[in-house]
């Protein structure tokens, strides 16, 4: 997929059943329309939608150098 570079599904220690996944993509774009409007989004809502109640909140963040 253009611009995926990596993912990280990650589970809190916390709270059951809450998970957190890190996906990075070389550009917002990359995600936000080459990746949603693609054949690859569709396998995924029909493999992975269904899970989630409610939808997962999205959200994009950028690196921060300390």
């Amino acid at each position: 997929m253009k611009g995926y570079v990596s993912h990280k599904l990650q589970r809190c220690m916390e709270v059951k059943g809450k998970y957190l996944l890190l996906v990075r993509w070389e550009t917002l774009e990359d995600h936000t329309v080459g990746f949603r409007q693609s054949n690859e989004y569709q396998e995924w809502k029909k493999q992975l939608h269904h899970f989630y109640g409610p939808f997962p909140t999205v959200e994009h963040f950028d690196g921060v150098k300390l």
